[in-house]
């Protein structure tokens, strides 16, 4: 078995959908980035890389390539899955945190980690998400972006 660890920050700016877990969230802003810039799926993405050794989101679906300009995570999530797996590892268990002052997220959880799960192939008992605040502090904590982190366990198959 092995473990990973994944980190991912974004800016909030208006005139872009706000993106977690692969579930659109009601908000006046979302997300800035190349992809749909959702913050949860990358930090996953780079946990299950991690795990497997196998470098981290960027070095795989870079942001100069346009084949990536406003996709899915989700689908950049289920290839990190075909990719681990093509190197003999299966994913056990995710657990993530998203980091936000704003919105409150408490009630998408279900929903997020079941996207987690299906694009990883396992069930959503087997993902974990939580949410936090930064207690106002930094520039999550005044509300110019939002984080996630998360870890990834993997075996050998």
């Amino acid at each position: 078995m092995r473990v990973g660890l994944g980190y991912d920050i974004h800016r909030l700016v208006t005139g872009r959908k706000l993106v977690l877990g692969g579930v659109e969230i009601p908000f006046e802003k979302g997300l800035d980035g190349h992809s749909d810039a959702d913050v949860l799926v990358h930090a996953v993405c780079d946990a299950v890389l991690g795990a497997a050794g196998m470098d981290d989101i960027g070095a795989h679906f870079p942001e100069t390539d346009d084949r990536f300009r406003d996709i899915r995570s989700l689908l950049l999530l289920e290839e990190v899955r075909n990719m681990i797996s093509g190197k003999g590892f299966a994913v056990i268990n995710i657990d993530a945190t998203v980091i936000a002052q704003a919105p409150r997220l408490g009630s998408y959880r279900e929903a997020m980690e079941k996207n987690i799960a299906g694009a990883l192939s396992i069930t959503s008992s087997l993902v974990n998400v939580k949410f936090t605040t930064n207690e106002k502090l930094g520039p999550v904590g005044t509300g110019e972006g939002i984080a996630a982190m998360g870890i990834a366990m993997v075996e050998s198959v």
